[in-house]
């Protein structure tokens, strides 16, 4: 079961990705053809900055997206770098949930608690192994004779 969901979990991301380079893009292109500023800031760094934004943010997805493809391909846990990025991609969506709900809608709150539920799964479908029997047995000390 852990290897659809770390395969859906990627292409979710891909998809993300995708989406937020383009609406980021979209951002851009208003912001330089309207000629916007925010308290008198260069409507230019304005446009680079929204453009720096998307591809910094797609280029994240991506990353995770492809940590949580080789996982599901590997079928192994990913590493200490790969857990910590996909962690820190779940705590993104927790907190861009949050906002969601009141900016957007509930569409977006409901899209993105899917991928954040995605990313919990697949983080905890290839968390640490449990211990065998003869290891634990092997750690417990016997009760002191009285």
């Amino acid at each position: 079961m852990r290897r659809p969901v770390a395969i859906v979990t990627a292409l979710v991301l891909f998809g993300e990705a995708v989406g937020i380079v383009l609406i980021n893009a979209v951002l851009a292109t208003v912001a330089e053809n309207q000629n916007m500023s925010l308290a008198g800031m260069d409507p230019d760094a304005m446009s680079t900055g929204t453009w720096v934004m998307g591809g910094v943010s797609g280029l994240l997805l991506v990353l995770c997206g492809l940590t949580a493809l080789v996982a599901g391909i590997r079928d192994r846990a990913p590493g200490r770098v790969g857990r910590i990025a996909l962690i820190g991609c779940a705590v993104v969506h927790g907190v861009l949930g949050a906002v969601t709900v009141g900016l957007v809608g509930w569409a977006a709150f409901a899209f993105m608690m899917v991928v954040l539920a995605l990313l919990v799964l697949t983080l905890l479908a290839y968390g640490p192994e449990t211990r065998t029997d003869d290891a634990a047995d092997g750690d417990t000390a016997a009760p002191a004779a009285v």
